[in-house]
């Protein structure tokens, strides 16, 4: 039998001769970066609730207490009045917002639905800068210790030994419940904590144990990652926790920041004036050029936040295994 060689093409089209007809394809999905949920707004609990009028800010008024009188009387002396006295917390507002402005060539271009997209965008840029504004002032606080005992509120003297342990926690309840803070509603306080520092909290006997505790009582959230409740603090897990990065402010490492509070530590204030309100709002600005062919979509807010009780909230610094 005659052996028939392979066949051998002359001239072939293949990909690589008609590379315009084959292109790689699209996925008509958008897909967002990454987005971590916002935190801190809920720990601005304080409102005005009675307000004389809309104003540039709102202030709230405490009475300071009367010291403690412990003398005993004399029979027939009259007591000596004492003075009252008061002092306030001024809130300001601010305005707040961000927009971006779509053509009319890139709606008519683009495969994405454009509007829809940016409205999204818009949208989590409101919730995650409001978030930042509101961290930003609660991090703030004049009542902090840097594990290790440094002193400086910059964290300079913090190494990388200096990590969060339960003893720091222990201290913090000491130091808030000393000071007459009031917890949330299960009484505990509420702690805002970086993976990285949570990391090293639960690698730790005392930690290990309680959670183990925890997951025959109530499975579910421990499996998912949640620490629960150890001595009084509700521990919440989120990147958003603060960081003081390393190289600035005579930092050698990077310091982590563990927010813990009581109720009132933090206060809203928003304008009542009509069209205005408690939550920022997304904006879908009028389309105001000739050829009507720029949309501008944004957000707004007009409201204010500051600190209400600095006896109420106690910041750990540290440093972690994970710098």
């Amino acid at each position: 039998m005659a052996f028939t060689p392979p066949f051998t093409a002359n001239n072939p089209t293949g990909t690589g001769q008609l590379p315009l007809s084959v292109q790689e394809a699209y996925s008509l999905t958008a897909h967002f970066a990454l987005r971590a949920a916002p935190l801190y707004e809920m720990i601005a609990d304080v409102r005005s609730t009675a307000q004389t009028h809309s104003g540039s800010g709102v202030q709230f008024t405490f009475y300071n207490e009367m010291d403690q009188a412990t003398a005993a009387l004399a029979e027939s002396v009259d007591v000596t009045p004492v003075v009252l006295g008061d002092k306030k917390v001024d809130v300001t507002l601010v305005e707040y917002g961000n927009a971006v402005l779509t053509t009319a060539k890139l709606r008519g271009t683009s495969f994405f639905n454009i509007d829809a997209d940016a409205a999204s965008l818009v949208g989590y840029n409101m919730v995650n800068s409001m978030d930042k504004i509101v961290s930003n002032i609660a991090q703030a606080g004049t009542n902090f210790t840097n594990v290790g005992g440094s002193v400086p509120a910059a964290g300079s003297g913090i190494v990388a030994a200096n990590i969060y342990t339960s003893t720091e926690g222990r201290k913090a309840v000491a130091q808030l419940r000393t000071r007459n803070a009031p917890g949330w509603d299960n009484g505990n306080y509420m702690a805002i904590i970086h993976p990285n520092v949570s990391y090293d909290f639960r690698g730790q006997a005392a930690v290990t144990d309680v959670i183990n505790y925890q997951l025959y009582q109530d499975g579910p959230p421990i499996r998912a990652g949640s620490i629960g409740v150890f001595n009084g603090i509700e521990y919440i897990e989120n990147p958003r926790a603060g960081i003081l990065a390393t190289g600035v402010g005579g930092r050698t490492v990077n310091v982590y920041q563990t927010l813990i509070v009581g109720r009132q530590f933090l206060a809203k204030a928003f304008s009542r004036a009509p069209g205005f309100g408690e939550d920022p709002n997304v904006v879908f600005g009028p389309v105001t050029d000739v050829l009507r062919r720029f949309n501008p979509i944004g957000w707004y807010h007009l409201a204010g936040y500051g600190i209400f009780r600095q006896e109420c909230a106690q910041r750990v610094q540290s440093s972690s295994s994970l710098n």
